[in-house]
């Protein structure tokens, strides 16, 4: 089974055709001859590149996600060192 790239026309047609129509994409799909998971990630790309602010909002949620990340290691670092120095601390004292 080999992969078959389609005109880019084709596939605007086919996504249009999914946001007009009030029919499964299966059943769209299943016309065109393609496989509904291929007419789904068409639509799903073109949704992306509709709304760009989605992409943003995604890098956005992912720094923050890594911050949030960073923030709790640092914190577990933080409380080993004052564990450590209460240690220390409390076996100089004769």
């Amino acid at each position: 089974m080999g992969t078959y790239k389609y005109p880019a026309e084709f596939r605007a047609d086919a996504v249009e055709l999914v946001r007009s129509a009030d029919r499964p994409v299966s059943q769209i799909a299943a016309e065109l001859g393609v496989n509904h998971e291929t007419l789904r990630q068409w639509v799903k790309t073109a949704d992306k590149h509709a709304r760009p602010e989605a992409v943003t909002e995604s890098a956005k949620d992912a720094e923050i996600a890594a911050l949030r990340k960073q923030v709790r290691e640092l914190e577990m670092e933080r409380d080993i060192l004052r564990r450590a120095a209460k240690y220390f601390a409390g076996e100089t004292s004769w």
